[in-house]
């Protein structure tokens, strides 16, 4: 079943996403494959490491990534579970439009603010505003997000980076992922 929820948000620019993307957000999808799993070094690494245990990520590390992507009418739900056990759940509800809107991305602890640029073919996003258990943390003092999706190889290619300046990476993962079902 094709959901327009995406479609509409994009207006016009829908048609820039590669045509994989497209479709998965369209019909919404599993995706699975191998991710890499990296923390930084020294400091970067411990902050890191309690970063990435607020996200519910595994250790540093080759891990099994499993995506199921589903819509709704007003929202997009992604439920990331790594190894077969832990899982992290993001509820995407777009608002406004490409040209003028953003998400609004909650997990248990968090809440990001993401503006979506297209570069590419591929979805960038951009972090304008996070909390974390509803306490507002400024933009300079919160770790950069660099985060994105692509087609690639007939696959879908996801990276997630948080680091900080000078520090450079804390938490990062990425990876080739397949298709495996619509849902």
């Amino acid at each position: 079943m094709t959901n327009p929820l995406l479609k509409d948000w994009f207006g016009s620019h829908f048609s820039e996403l590669h045509p994989m993307l497209q479709q998965l957000h369209q019909h919404g999808g599993k995706l699975e494959g191998s991710v890499n799993v990296e923390y930084g070094k020294g400091l970067a690494r411990i902050i890191g490491k309690r970063l990435g245990r607020k996200m519910n990520l595994p250790e540093q590390g080759t891990h099994w990534l499993s995506v199921d992507i589903s819509h709704s009418e007003d929202s997009m739900t992604w439920t990331r579970t790594f190894n077969h056990d832990q899982t992290i759940q993001s509820t995407f509800i777009p608002l406004g439009s490409f040209d003028k809107g953003y998400f609004l991305e909650t997990t248990k602890s968090s809440s990001l603010k993401l503006e979506v640029d297209i570069i590419n073919g591929g979805w960038h996003w951009r972090c304008v505003n996070i909390q974390f258990s509803f306490l507002p943390i400024p933009l300079w003092l919160a770790p950069r997000l660099t985060a994105y999706k692509l087609a690639e190889q007939d696959k879908y290619r996801f990276h997630v980076d948080f680091s900080y300046p000078v520090l450079g990476t804390l938490v990062s993962y990425n990876g080739l992922l397949e298709l495996t079902s619509h849902l």
